[in-house]
């Protein structure tokens, strides 16, 4: 029963880390913690409980053993800085034969002192180098970041069955040769998942930073019409109002979605970091780390939405982490502009400014790149 328990809590963990960062792993540390120290996890209903009984008078005292040498705690070996790629896949990647796509590109890094973290957004329409990857043929090139995942995913052979894991390898392979580093472990969430979480923990408050039109949904959630000719949408659209909101799952991910508004993508990625923020503090408020019966419930929301890229245990990485507080998450937006050639749109580029803030961090300058940029910390 213990070893069940404790498998699920670790799948909890995982998948709470794909979502929120790695800051979410701090919330699993309550029940490493207890693991380490030998108390188990938190006892559901029906767990039946051992209750020692102490030898009879009669009875030779037993030989006291050697106390044994203390086991070093889960995630003792675990150092900074860490890098975490996290990747969100469109919802037709459960289309038979369908290749995914990276929709959302996130990067966490952990500073060396592991208290305190950066999120930030890479565009899915970034023009970038990717290199060749023997293993679905493909033979590289220069284009938009978002089709490394597909590329990658691709098995000569299978044409109807794309890799998953290939294509976040591939993409993994271009986003460190973009960014210069190193990554620790990464994990791929469809948008599937996103949805069925926050649903799990009740819903999340955030604040809507502008009024944001849904293309995809109608007030009531279900899905708007398409429009005769495939020129979009038709009929009544849900609209997000600026100001606090409560959200629900598939509100969360039809906000999350929402590009064409003012600042386009970049305003959808500084909406996904938000989310993943209030996501985070709800995860924290709620104490759910102590509730078996809700990691459950959040275990079995999650299904086959997640696809865990490797990495060190998340165990190890959740008790190293266990410091790391909501308000120690700091949320950038690297500014970038569009690329175009002969009149046509290619892709987008990140500005000077946004590139800077890649180099800084390397060199473990981000506090002080962003003190010179405050424009660049995402609020709320």
């Amino acid at each position: 029963m213990v070893g069940q328990a404790g498998q699920a809590f670790r799948r909890w963990r995982l998948g709470l880390a794909v979502l929120a960062a790695v800051a979410l792993l701090a919330v699993g540390a309550t029940v490493v913690v207890r693991l380490a120290a030998g108390l188990g996890p938190p006892r559901g209903p029906g767990t039946t409980t051992t209750t020692a009984v102490a030898p009879s008078a009669a009875e030779p005292s037993p030989t006291p053993s050697p106390t044994p040498s203390p086991t070093p705690p889960p995630g003792a070996g675990i150092t900074g800085p860490l890098n975490l790629l996290l990747v969100g896949v469109d919802t037709r990647v459960s289309v038979p034969g369908w290749e995914p796509h990276g929709d959302a590109v996130l990067v966490a890094h952990v500073t060396k002192e592991l208290d305190r973290a950066y999120l930030f957004s890479l565009p899915r329409d970034l023009l970038v180098d990717i290199p060749a990857y023997p293993e679905s043929g493909y033979r590289g090139g220069r284009t938009k970041l978002t089709h490394a995942m597909s590329y990658g995913s691709r098995v000569p052979g299978k044409r109807r069955q794309p890799s998953t894991a290939q294509g976040y390898e591939l993409l993994r392979s271009t986003v460190s040769g973009y960014t210069g580093l190193r990554f620790d472990a990464g994990a791929v969430v469809t948008f599937q998942g996103f949805d069925k979480l926050v649903d799990a923990v009740g819903g999340i408050d955030v604040y809507i930073d502008q009024r944001t039109p849904s293309l995809h949904r109608r007030p009531d959630g279900r899905h708007r019409a398409p429009a005769p000719g495939g020129g979009g949408y038709v009929g009544p659209q849900m609209v997000y109002e600026k100001g606090e909101r409560h959200l629900n799952g598939w509100q969360a991910l039809d906000y999350a979605r929402q590009r064409y508004i003012p600042g386009g993508d970049y305003a959808r990625q500084r909406h996904q970091q938000q989310l993943l923020r209030a996501l985070l503090r709800r995860i924290q408020a709620e104490d759910l780390a102590r509730q078996p019966e809700r990691v459950e419930q959040v275990v079995a929301a999650l299904g086959d939405t997640l696809t865990y890229a490797g990495g060190p245990r998340v165990v190890d990485l959740a008790y190293a982490l266990g410091g790391l507080p909501a308000d120690r998450l700091v949320l950038v937006g690297l500014p970038g502009d569009s690329v175009g050639s002969g009149g046509g749109y290619r892709g987008e580029q990140l500005t000077r400014v946004g590139r800077g803030f890649l180099t800084a961090l390397r060199a473990g300058r981000a506090d002080e790149y962003l003190a010179d940029h405050p424009e660049l910390v995402v609020k709320k």
